[in-house]
Order: C-alpha cells, then sequence, then structure tokens
C-alpha cells in the first residue's frame, strides 16, 4: 500500500498543519480525526487496515488530516464566537490548500468525507456545506449541532457550521440539487453513550425528508457502542456499498 505524509505551513491556520495519504488512486476520501485528534488515527486505531484491500485495488485513497478542534470547538475556555472564527480558518485550510492537493492527484473526482464521533460531525457539516467539492459521506456517530460544545450561543460563524441549524432553513436550489446527486450516509449505533448521536441522526434525517434529500441514516443495535470496535465494522461496510458508484466514477464500472 503506498503510504505518504506530507506537511506545510498554513497560511489561513498560520501553523505547520501534517496530513497522510493511503492509497494511489481510485476516489478520493477525506478522512477527519475525533474531538482532537491526530491524522495518524486512522491508521492507529486499525480503520486503514480494514479498507486495505481497496486501497490496493485501487478503489480509494485516503487523505487523513490533522484537527484543531483544541483551538475550536473544543476549546471550552474561549468564547464561543472566537472558536467559531477559529473553526472558519479550519475550513479555509481544507477547502483552499487540502482539496486543491487532492485534486490534483484526482482530477475531475469529488472527494467522499468520512469521520467518527467529532469527525462524524466535521465530515457532515464539510459535505453540506462544501457540495461543489464532496459528493458523498460517511458519518459515524457524529453529532451535527454545536449544542453539546458551546450551548444555546448562537451568531452567523455557529449558526452555518451547525447543519441542525442552517439546514431547516435551506432554500437554495442549487445545494438541494447537490445533495439530491450525492451519497449520504448516516450511521449511528444504539448503545452507551451514542443517545444524543442517535437523537441528532433522528433529527438529520426529518430534516433532509423535508428537503427530499435521499439518505442512508442507519441505525445499529443496542450493543453498538460509541467506540472504535464498531467503528472498523462500520467503514468497510459502507464503503463496500459505495463501491459500484465509486467504479463508475473512476472508470472501472
Amino acid at each position: 500500500m503506498n503510504v505518504e505524509y506530507h506537511h506545510w505551513y498554513s497560511s489561513n491556520l498560520g501553523q505547520e498543519m501534517e496530513l497522510k495519504v493511503y492509497g494511489h488512486a481510485g476516489k478520493p476520501v477525506l478522512v477527519f480525526p475525533a474531538q482532537a485528534g491526530r491524522f495518524f488515527d486512522f491508521e492507529n486505531f486499525g480503520m486503514v487496515g480494514e479498507v486495505e484491500w481497496f486501497i490496493n485495488e485501487g478503489l480509494i485513497s485516503l487523505y487523513a488530516v490533522d484537527s484543531v478542534d483544541a483551538q475550536s470547538w473544543a476549546n471550552f475556555d474561549a468564547h464561543p464566537h472566537d472558536r467559531a472564527i477559529r473553526h472558519e480558518s479550519y475550513d479555509a485550510y481544507i477547502c483552499q490548500e487540502v482539496m486543491p492537493f487532492i485534486q490534483s492527484r484526482h482530477p475531475q473526482l469529488k472527494a467522499v468525507t468520512t469521520g467518527c464521533s467529532m469527525g462524524g460531525y466535521h465530515s457532515a457539516n464539510f459535505f453540506f456545506r462544501h457540495p461543489d467539492l464532496f459528493d458523498g459521506v460517511i458519518s459515524l456517530s457524529g453529532l451535527f449541532s454545536l449544542r453539546f460544545f458551546i450551548g444555546e450561543y448562537m451568531d452567523e460563524a455557529v449558526y452555518f457550521n451547525s447543519p441542525l441549524d442552517y439546514l431547516p432553513n435551506l432554500q437554495a436550489d442549487w445545494y438541494i440539487h447537490q445533495y439530491r446527486e450525492s451519497n449520504i450516509i448516516i450511521c449511528v449505533g444504539q448503545g452507551a453513550w451514542e443517545d444524543e448521536m442517535r437523537m441528532e441522526a433522528d433529527m438529520l434525517r426529518h430534516t433532509l425528508d423535508r428537503l427530499q434529500v435521499p439518505a442512508w441514516v442507519d441505525y445499529w443495535g443496542q450493543d453498538v457502542n460509541h467506540d472504535w470496535p464498531w467503528w472498523r465494522r462500520q467503514f468497510p461496510y459502507f464503503i463496500s456499498h459505495l463501491l459500484p458508484v465509486f467504479k463508475e466514477q473512476i472508470g472501472q464500472g
């Protein structure tokens, strides 16, 4: 398996940022880490190994990025507005720096986003905000609002990073059309530490239903906890489901 380490100074964030690439071809998958996690966590927790066959066959490539959660939403010493502004810098880093890097390797292909827990939030939020860059999301055990981190505080920067706030009011036909043409997968367990995620998955499902946007919201069993052993099962399961789409897009269909 081709594995690459990259780093550069991000002008948007004002700091060095790191990422790893797994693969040489196929559909690009942008991987966000769990809360305050690192770019190597997906590998260290066995997630990359679970999809190694797909990577080696040239069907997918993973791009695992770093987070700045400890400087943004999980920086509980900072005001919510300041946290939102820091996240906006991260948004610019992903869209203006990481995505051109990915696109240079996968011309004419949009990426799929994925992640577990806080990474599940990021994967959904980046997908819904930027359907010009992404045409799919696999969100595992994610939250879809920011109330867990900042309570009821709201301003424009918070609003446009909280899918359960901005999606119900969405009226832009272009965005809705892009969502309808995409592959949206939301997965949540019904075991320990999944209660908040299950409730917000319900809310997201109802919101997408109202927008007439197809989505696969998959509820796993009451033994399915908010933890890596289950995410290691879920991730290859959903990648397998999307393989026919990926093969068609990369010309192997």
